[in-house]
């Protein structure tokens, strides 16, 4: 019941996120809003998922809806997602090799508020060759790579949490000049403890980071980025802290909606620090691409991450916030990733494009002795999943998430 509520939440936007509204102000200003959505039902199953054996799942998975306002020729913008995970996955999705917010090997729901960003460009614009833009509210922190609702594949890498920081309160700059842009942020450390959480004020510029982007032409882009959070994994801030380094090379070009061709390489690694003092080391590094002509799209993922093994509560669920700083293991997860999807028009509003994807997985302990052995666990250290569902969209199609203002040109 709560699946058919968010789908219906998501076709009620539907006369909204069909159309542009653009109204015209008397100093000639234009004032443009733009409402998306979309929701992906999907069969997943897994073998083995927990003692050798294997499970089924049907769920709806990233129901969102999206919108866009922005006012003085661009240099005053609002970006909005109401995420509606909490309804259709309140126990997660199926995504070995994953972990997170409490759950593992299961994706956690994101908040309701997934995202809220006001935008002001006091110098330049959109067209200017310089600009420098503000912005501030709940969003994605400059690090890492996009959002992956915004990629080719609809099951998000194991490297989630070390390759992306989002929902944050925070303030940020972005100075844009030639091919170069630089992000600086401030923002509150702590993660999301339910999706019900707007974030702590009281926590808010505990934590920092920057980015800098360099785009020598047009679809190529190279970017290197550091974070620093205070207790990301422990509200009242006393916690590990995280020191986060990554850095990534990404290209696309598209010719409408048929063709596309798309690459992503990124390495990310993430130090968590009692004091000064590390405790433990977290790396990733992972390649992506896809191509699309006349429709179809085939897209190729190729990961390897370092998950740290923390004690369960049940199969798929840890303490959070977490009750001390000790680890069972660390395991290192290799995953290739092959997704085929093709767009099959559209039926009114609606866009579907079904999709078929499979992932084969190693689970390999990196400390020995260890506490958490994978084979043992799962039934063996090598799994596989297959996912079988369709992307429905309303409105424009899915912008990159994540950056603002001049850092978003």
């Amino acid at each position: 019941m709560k699946q058919i509520v968010a789908i219906a939440a998501l076709l009620a936007a539907a006369p909204l996120a069909a159309q542009d509204h653009t109204h015209a102000h008397a100093d000639s200003a234009a004032v443009g809003v733009m409402v998306r959505a979309q929701a992906i039902p999907i069969v997943t199953h897994t073998a083995p998922a927990l003692g050798g054996r294997s499970r089924t799942e049907a769920q709806v998975t990233q129901p969102v809806v999206m919108a866009h306002a922005h006012a003085l020729g661009g240099r005053a913008s609002l970006a909005v997602a109401v995420n509606l995970e909490a309804l259709t996955l309140a126990d997660g999705e199926p995504n070995p090799g994953i972990w997170g917010e409490g759950f593992i090997d299961r994706r956690h729901p994101h908040t309701v508020l997934h995202e809220a960003v006001a935008t002001f460009s006091p110098v330049g614009g959109p067209r200017a060759p310089v600009e420098l833009s503000l912005s501030a509210g709940r969003g994605f922190v400059p690090f890492g790579t996009d959002d992956p609702m915004a990629r080719p594949f609809v099951k998000f890498p194991a490297n989630h949490h070390l390759a992306q920081v989002l929902e944050r309160l925070m303030a940020q700059a972005a100075v844009r000049g030639g091919p170069l842009t630089v992000e600086g942020a401030v923002f509150a450390g702590n993660e999301p403890s339910g999706t019900g959480d707007v974030g702590d004020p009281g926590r808010f510029g505990d934590s920092w980071a920057v980015r800098a982007t360099l785009a020598p032409r047009a679809g190529w882009e190279a970017s290197l980025g550091y974070a620093d959070i205070n207790s990301p994994e422990e509200p009242r801030g006393v916690g590990l802290d995280h020191h986060k380094l990554a850095a990534s090379l990404r290209y696309e070009a598209t010719r409408g909606t048929a063709e596309r061709s798309y690459a992503l390489v990124e390495w990310a690694r993430t130090d968590e620090l009692n004091g000064s003092r590390r405790s433990f080391r977290l790396g990733t590094v992972l390649a992506e691409g896809a191509l699309r002509r006349r429709g179809t799209e085939v897209a190729l993922r190729l990961e390897r991450t370092e998950r740290p093994e923390e004690e369960r509560e049940s199969a798929f669920r840890t303490p959070f916030p977490h009750s001390d700083v000790s680890l069972q293991g660390i395991t290192r997860f290799s995953i290739a990733t092959l997704a085929v999807s093709h767009g099959l028009g559209s039926l009114g509003p609606i866009r579907m494009r079904p999709f078929a994807e499979g992932a084969w997985l190693h689970a390999q302990p990196l400390r020995t002795p260890t506490t958490f052995v994978p084979r043992e666990f799962y039934g063996s250290d090598r799994m596989w999943t297959l996912a079988l569902g369709a992307r429905l969209e309303l409105g424009g199609t899915h912008p990159r998430m994540g950056r603002y203002g001049a850092a978003a040109r």
